[in-house]
């Protein structure tokens, strides 16, 4: 069974890991809160063949050998058999770090896998990635080595992280290079929170541009998010739901958890068909040779239908979602993880991919599909190319859901939004004085990160214009 190693970089990449580890429990059945939830009749009552979750419970987790019966109902049954997560905590500042140390799930991660210093970055990019990159890599990469060490078939490393902050954006890069030089033929999926341009870092447009070349240069995939779509979501699914239900929801609201939780259920939509068995399943190895088709160009729009939020607020399990209904939400732009509009006018797909999880079947993927091919604008050569996954296990919770992941030509819109934001604060050469004081960084790279990204935007916009070439037909005498 294929095994991934999540690397949490900064605050934002270490409250997304918060996020993260309940819900991975939750979808093997496990018990971790004390609300008398019986998580593992839940979720046999949708899984046809139950040993399929204990065939799969390595890929998240290290369990020693000595353990034979892997049937885990709660935490307390994981910290007896010395379970522990394949897990790297890196920050620069040891507050949400230290929420893992002390816990309901401490028992489950290694303490000698956590990587904190004081006082942080201070929102530069420059002191995360040359600064600590240079005096914590010797760390990062001896923890890493040892992590990986104890994976049977590492097939790729999730890293979570922030681009708009310091540690995040600098150390977060900074690690992804370091894993390109350690584990070049390993695959680097890069989920990253982008900021929404009204946060109180005045210097997020710095190190968003700045991270944004590190993730073209070092990523396999880059599966983005914006914080305004992400709250937007949240605020959605508010207004949704029933007002007899409304009263219990605020009262276990919590808005960061459920975007974070957003993006974990598309991280574990993502990795499924490689944890679990599934009649046409797709390994992750599979994304990059589907859906990018240029290099650098590998930044992906990703929607999942039906959402799903905080764990700790599933004490009901949802209605059932009608086949075509999942589609229609999942290809929706209120659904999405971006503002940009993946069909917006004038933008071209380059590539998709449908993972389908639980009792979809295949002749309900390929009625949709049809309908998206209508519904998209494609390339000349990518309309036909379209990835499909099914898997059998769905997601704690629910009886089926989707994920759409696609290359699409108006990601030039994310960038170039960076590039503006970039240009207002830097024709004032606001601020950069903190980052030339850092050894290392020159003005240069400045300079350099605003071509790179630009030289994204223009590549978007050739594939916009390229029309098929046409060969005339050869005729033999």
């Amino acid at each position: 069974m294929s095994q991934f190693i999540n690397i949490q970089v900064g605050q934002c990449g270490n409250q997304i890991g918060s996020a993260f580890w309940p819900l991975v429990l939750n979808e093997y059945g496990i018990q971790t809160m004390s609300n008398g939830m019986d998580l593992l009749r839940m979720q046999k009552d949708h899984v046809k063949n139950t040993k399929d979750l204990s065939d799969a419970f390595h890929s998240f987790f290290h369990v020693p050998e000595s353990v034979g019966d892997l049937s885990f109902k709660t935490i307390y049954d994981l910290n007896a058999a010395k379970v522990k997560a394949r897990a790297v905590l890196i920050d620069m500042e040891d507050s949400v770090v230290s929420r893992f140390k002390q816990g309901p799930l401490r028992g489950i991660f290694d303490q000698s896998c956590s990587i904190t210093s004081y006082p942080g970055s201070g929102n530069n990019w420059a002191v995360g990635y040359h600064a600590h990159g240079t005096e914590y890599r010797n760390q990062i990469d001896e923890t890493i080595r040892r992590v990986a060490e104890k994976c049977d078939s590492l097939h790729g490393f999730l890293i979570t992280h922030s681009v708009g902050g310091g540690t995040g954006s600098g150390l977060g890069t900074a690690t992804l290079s370091f894993l390109q030089d350690s584990y070049p033929h390993v695959d680097r999926f890069a989920s990253c929170v982008f900021p929404a341009g009204s946060e109180d870092v005045v210097t997020a447009p710095y190190n968003v541009i700045l991270a944004t070349r590190e993730l073209i240069d070092h990523a396999t995939c880059v599966f983005p998010a914006e914080n305004k779509a992400l709250l937007e979501i949240c605020n959605a699914q508010m207004l949704k739901r029933e007002n007899a239900d409304q009263a219990l929801y605020n009262g276990t609201c919590r808005p960061f958890q459920d975007m974070n939780s957003i993006i974990v259920n598309m991280l574990l939509h993502l990795t499924s068909g490689s944890r679990f068995p599934g009649s046409l399943n797709m390994d992750m190895n599979e994304l990059a040779t589907n859906l990018v088709a240029y290099p650098t160009l590998h930044f992906v729009f990703s929607s999942v239908s039906p959402v799903a939020l905080t764990a700790s607020t599933m004490t009901t399990i949802p209605g059932t979602k009608m086949q075509d209904e999942l589609f229609i939400d999942a290809w929706s732009r209120s659904n999405q993880l971006l503002k940009a509009d993946p069909f917006s006018p004038g933008s071209v797909i380059l590539g998709a991919a449908h993972i389908a999880r639980g009792t979809t079947s295949l002749t309900d993927m390929r009625r949709n599909i049809r309908k998206f091919q209508n519904k998209a604008k494609f390339t000349a050569w990518s309309k036909e190319a379209m990835k499909i996954g099914l898997c059998c296990v769905p997601p704690f919770g629910h009886t089926a859901s989707l994920l759409c992941l696609l290359n699409s030509t108006a990601m030039s819109r994310m960038f170039e939004t960076i590039v503006r934001q970039f240009d207002k604060l830097y024709s004032r050469k606001a601020h950069i004085h903190h980052y030339l004081t850092v050894n290392g960084f020159e003005n240069e790279h400045f300079i350099e990160s605003r071509e790179s990204t630009l030289n994204i935007v223009k590549r978007y916009q050739e594939l916009q214009g390229q029309q098929p070439i046409k060969v005339p037909r050869l005729h033999l005498k």
